[in-house]
């Protein structure tokens, strides 16, 4: 019995995964020989840097989608590091909200210089019509997942 014909090569989970994967890690390269950071400390650092406050670990994890075990290990990877400090909440001590020190904040800064270079990059490789058809695609995903229930509303969709 021949198996219903699948084309892999076509279907968009497999596709988006693919191409997100290849274009986080040549980003990763960039941000691992600069500072060393793991992927999970730079989605830490980026989830505190671009809130704008400070925020649990839930938070974190929700923001970027990570796992509390990755979350924990990047907070703990930043706190050695003195670019993220903790403190307790007032109402409820099992609760602790993170934010960025000045040395943090610094980093911060300087890897979203990286961050806009590699933009750039990728917008000089795709070209322009690509990159606005991409947003656009990518922008009624972000919609899809917010209407889901369980996802929190990423920022500026």
């Amino acid at each position: 019995m021949a198996l219903p014909e699948f084309e892999l090569e076509s279907f968009l989970p497999y596709r988006l995964n693919r191409a997100a994967e290849f274009i986080a890690l040549r980003f990763a390269a960039q941000y691992k020989a600069r500072y060393q950071l793991t992927r999970p400390e730079w989605r830490t650092l980026a989830a505190l840097g671009s809130s704008g406050r400070s925020m649990t670990a839930t938070e974190i994890g929700v923001h970027s989608s990570m796992h509390k075990t990755k979350v924990s290990r990047a907070v703990f990877g930043l706190e050695q590091r003195r670019w993220l400090k903790r403190a307790e909440d007032g109402r409820d001590r099992r609760l602790e909200h993170l934010a960025l020190t000045p040395a943090g904040l610094s980093a911060y800064g300087e890897l979203t210089e990286l961050a806009r270079a590699y933009q750039a990059e990728l917008s000089t490789t795709l070209g322009a019509d690509n990159m606005k058809a991409l947003s656009k695609g990518l922008r009624a995903v972000e919609r899809a997942i917010v209407r889901s229930a369980g996802y929190a509303r990423p920022s500026k969709i």
